[in-house]
């Protein structure tokens, strides 16, 4: 029986979650919810469901498995933990979009509440539910990556100076120097863990350029982040906000090398490469032959469906709350690592570790002694 979902934000990305789960075979859109009357009235017409001004009214009125928070507020984030922890509250599983927050009090509270009321807690980490990450994944379940080395993710929006249009009139992101960072790596970082595993150390150079400078834009547009992952790996982070034009990759790339190869995602969705170690002599500078898988997407809005429709896969399948994908813990770990790129900018570029995540306990009906 398809999941009984009720969208709360009916903007941009509310009004795509919506769509998508019209799409959906695994899921009912009854009810639709914004603050903004004329904006929910609009997303029920189109959809052809109820509309709410209230998330408490809607969750008196409606019999839901799943309450999609697709809201923003400052920093992309600063109006997720209200009606998260209502729905958490209310027993109702909840799909957050990211960052889930701007503010790592309210996310640690987010997540333990869904601890507490055993229901499942995921976000919209959409970057790696691709074909290519699907067959990067393959490429390191074969051995084919075999002892990881490095870990390079450049990723951010294609840009320059002249097509630079000021602080701008908006709200959201404007006089928080910290948006970018709070609003955008948690796609970097989700992908990065994602490969690699927990990361233990953060060292973090943030700048903004003149241009920004010269019209008093505070906001800190350029991260370089140098990163330790917990299995040995090494990685390096860098991410802008439309500053300069990305080159060789487009504007998302992810190279993951290993002792027993080596592979490079272009444009997120788009391609990946794949190169065998051991192809060349050492120390020639010869590359060995390249494996290309081309998805045949050019559409980065794919990876929403893709995204939205694993989360309804793991709740219909009752996969245990600690195990699905994209996990509020693991949207956690994301803003963890970005507070810990704050404080390393804030202490001169010192070297930083992330908070620890909660525990996790397991599925007793799983594991094995």
């Amino acid at each position: 029986m398809a999941l009984k979902i009720g969208v709360v934000g009916l903007r941009g990305i509310g009004n795509q979650h919506a769509q998508c789960h019209k799409n959906d075979s695994l899921a009912d859109l009854v009810a639709v919810c914004d603050v903004v009357s004329a904006r929910a009235d609009a997303a029920a017409a189109k959809y052809g469901v109820k509309a709410y001004t209230s998330l408490t009214e809607m969750l008196k009125n409606e019999e839901l498995d799943i309450v999609d928070v697709t809201t923003g507020g400052f920093e992309n984030g600063s109006w997720h933990y209200e009606p998260v922890m209502e729905a958490l509250e209310a027993g109702k599983n909840v799909l957050v979009e990211k960052p889930i927050s701007n503010n790592i009090l309210e996310a640690r509270q987010m997540v333990a509440k869904a601890a507490e009321k055993k229901v499942y807690l995921g976000c919209n980490l959409n970057h790696y539910f691709t074909p290519t990450a699907e067959r990067a994944m393959q490429y390191m379940k074969e051995g084919g990556i075999g002892e990881q080395i490095y870990c390079l993710h450049k990723v951010g929006f294609n840009g320059g100076e002249d097509g630079y249009r000021g602080a701008g009139a908006g709200t959201r992101l404007p006089g928080w120097p910290y948006a970018h960072l709070k609003a955008f790596l948690a796609h970097p970082f989700a992908c990065m863990r994602y490969f690699c595993g927990d990361i233990t150390h953060v060292q973090a150079f943030v700048e903004r350029p003149g241009h920004r400078r010269r019209a008093n834009d505070v906001m800190l547009s350029v991260a370089s982040v140098n990163i330790h992952f917990a299995n040995g790996c090494v990685g390096s982070l860098l991410s802008q906000r439309g500053d300069a034009s990305f080159g060789l990759g487009g504007w998302w790339s992810l190279e993951l090398a290993g002792t027993k190869g080596t592979f490079c995602i272009e444009n997120c969705i788009e391609k990946l490469h794949y190169w065998k170690a051991g192809g060349a002599a050492m120390g020639t500078l010869t590359l060995p032959a390249t494996e290309v898988f081309d998805s045949g997407i050019k559409d980065f809005g794919q990876t929403f469906p893709r995204r939205l429709h694993a989360y309804l896969e793991d709740v219909t399948n009752g996969v245990f709350r600690e195990y699905i994908r994209a996990s509020g813990r693991d949207a956690l770990a994301t803003l963890e690592y970005t507070f810990a790129v704050i404080e390393s900018y804030e202490s001169g570029g010192a070297m930083v570790r992330p908070h620890p995540l909660p525990s996790l306990h397991g599925d007793p009906a799983t594991l094995l002694d």
